[in-house]
């Protein structure tokens, strides 16, 4: 059989999408090859949270976990929901809890009208300008591609962990069965093609928006414009390119 037709014929068998049978194709050998109509330097991602729209419902992490073979098991995540209880007396001690990442949803847990905050908040690698991971990285296998997206080469990566040591936003694993580092990449086997990513299309409120923002008419400019948006852990100046609009104060 020829090695097309083996991983399409793999996709199939473990329900994967065409883009994700794409991402075996190409990701699991390292390959950073884009279709020849895709001109990198011609684009540069980002990616917008809208934290009102948030419900919690999870499907952007099972969705994640579908299209990138990320283990099923608890603790592997290229994206995660957290949910932020806060008291008003106490703010700078907010508790948070993230079951199984939000992979399953959010049980009710906390009675409406008792003066409470809550909500949800969608985290995953955010794609910085200025990447700690990608200065500590020994060998050069976690780079930054022309069009702004923090990728890692598998046929490199030596595992060392020193990347998930200095990312500040605990964006990293090693992965199980490959003993190599992995994150979110933006779904990058899909966005090189026109699409969307995994996350953002399946998210049923719209909370999450993928944007190039080297294309002035994307909507992600407008989003940026109206809205007051923050980054997470700006102290650190890592030029994140994920933004958040109504970012509460007491997320860390």
């Amino acid at each position: 059989m020829e090695r097309r037709a083996f991983l399409e014929a793999a996709g199939k068998v473990l329900l994967l999408t065409p883009a994700a049978a794409a991402a075996l194709e190409h990701g699991l050998l390292g390959s950073t090859e884009n279709p020849p109509e895709y001109k990198q330097a011609d684009h540069w991602w980002g990616m917008a949270i809208d934290i009102g729209k948030c419900i919690g419902c999870g499907n952007c992490v099972r969705a994640c976990k579908t299209e990138n073979d990320v283990p099923l098991e608890p603790y592997y995540f290229r994206t995660w929901v957290e949910r932020y209880h806060v008291n008003p007396d106490d703010q700078d001690h907010p508790e948070v809890d993230s079951p199984n990442g939000g992979y399953d949803g959010f049980p009710e847990k906390y009675r409406a009208g008792d003066g409470t905050k809550n909500f949800f908040v969608p985290k995953l690698c955010n794609h910085c300008a200025h990447s700690p991971c990608v200065q500590v990285c020994p060998v050069g296998a976690t780079f930054e591609s022309p069009d702004g997206v923090v990728l890692v080469d598998r046929t490199y990566c030596l595992g060392c962990r020193y990347c998930v040591q200095a990312c500040p936003y605990g964006c990293r694993y090693i992965h199980p069965e490959r003993q190599t580092v992995d994150k979110c990449s933006l779904c990058y086997h899909r966005i090189t093609k026109g699409l969307t990513t995994a996350c953002c299309e399946t998210c049923p409120t719209g909370a999450r928006m993928l944007g190039d923002l080297k294309d002035p008419k994307d909507p992600i400019h407008e989003f940026l414009r109206v809205n007051m948006v923050q980054v997470l852990k700006p102290q650190m100046a890592t030029g994140s390119k994920t933004w958040y609009a109504g970012l509460d104060g007491s997320v860390r």
